[in-house]
């Protein structure tokens, strides 16, 4: 294990050598190949979050959105145009 440490270090020394658009065509060239690594893997399903708010309770009814908005706007002052 120690070993591949310091072979990824000596590439990390190795790339900081490189000049921007060597840089850049070096990515070109790795991360098709992590693409494929990572397309290949078994992906787990999504977990839904449906109901993951179920124990707030039922949501407000637009009766009582309607009510409390007029609550709070009742004591905004108001200039008719």
């Amino acid at each position: 294990m120690a070993e591949t440490h310091s072979e990824l270090e000596v590439v990390v020394e190795l790339v900081k050598q490189l000049s921007p658009i060597d840089k850049v065509r070096l990515l070109g060239r790795v991360i098709p190949d992590l693409e494929a690594a990572i397309g290949g893997a078994e992906r787990k399903p999504l977990r839904f979050s449906y109901g993951a708010l179920a124990d707030l309770g039922s949501a407000p009814s637009a009766e009582e959105i309607d009510e409390v908005r007029r609550e709070m706007w009742r004591g905004f002052p108001r200039e008719d145009v």
